[in-house]
């Protein structure tokens, strides 16, 4: 990975990467766009860790972080060393991705702490985004930032009413219960496959199968997550009503990412 400084900026060419497609299309919750000299700015956190960064053409802007948090840390988050050309040259055999991509060709899928993948697309359910965001905010008020689940520990409804989350929070404080008791490992879920994985995450009072999915993909990075939404129902009726195209077999999530941004945008 190359990159130069200036100042207190680290800067890298990249192509295939658009900050507003990633961080803006239902992945993440914890990102906003903030106004600056550069096309796109946004500042968000991974975990606790806080980050502001801009984009001008190709070029990223990673602002007062340092080359070590940048190589440990950020380049995994945005997911740098994975050859996205090659998927999207891969994906292109198909007349549906290929319209997809070539609306958003910037789309990367981010790899994100498992725990806070888990918390926030069990506060999804249901919820629209503006919503999710607000209730994210609120919990990271109560701890100080986003708090890992060994943190929430003694949390009751009481503790979580702030939150304002709804039928949520009976699912928030299932979790926390089975992952600080050990009948839910976070950790284990690494080594499982993907139907694996899926089950195992179920036990927890609200996960079905599309927020298990999201939390395998976003989570995990386990790319031959697909989750199904609405959106994505309606992408396999309308497009793919014999079963999904051959060419995305292994990274069936970088390919939902695509198709649910493009269908999200346009409609069917």
């Amino acid at each position: 990975m190359e990159y130069f400084i200036k100042g207190n900026d680290i800067i890298l060419k990249r192509e295939d990467l658009d900050l507003r497609q990633t961080l803006d299309c239902g992945q993440a919750f914890r990102w906003e766009e903030i106004p600056s000299a550069y096309e796109q700015t946004f500042t968000g956190y991974r975990g606790k860790m806080p980050l502001t960064v801009s984009q001008d053409h190709d070029r990223i802007i990673f602002h007062d972080t340092s080359e070590d948090d940048l190589r440990d840390i950020w380049a995994g988050y945005f997911d740098l060393e994975t050859d996205y050309s090659a998927l999207k040259e891969r994906f292109s055999e198909d007349e549906h991705l290929k319209r997809a991509i070539e609306f958003a060709p910037g789309i990367r899928i981010l790899r994100q702490l498992p725990e806070e993948t888990l918390i926030s697309f069990i506060i999804s359910q249901n919820n629209n985004i503006p919503r999710i965001k607000g209730i994210i905010n609120r919990l990271c008020e109560i701890y100080g930032g986003f708090p890992e689940i060994s943190e929430m520990g003694e949390s009751d409804e009481d503790t979580l009413s702030p939150l304002r989350a709804g039928f949520r929070t009976k699912y928030l404080l299932d979790c926390v219960q089975k992952v600080n008791s050990g009948e839910v490992s976070t950790d284990s879920i690494y080594d499982m496959s993907l139907e694996e994985g899926s089950e195992y995450l179920k036990q927890i009072k609200g996960v079905g199968e599309k927020v298990a999915k999201c939390v395998l993909l976003f989570g995990y990075h386990k790319m031959d997550a697909y989750p199904i939404d609405v959106w994505i129902k309606r992408v396999n009726e309308q497009y793919y009503p014999h079963g999904l195209p051959g060419c995305i077999k292994g990274f069936e999530g970088a390919a939902q990412q695509y198709l649910f941004y493009y269908i999200r945008s346009n409609g069917v």
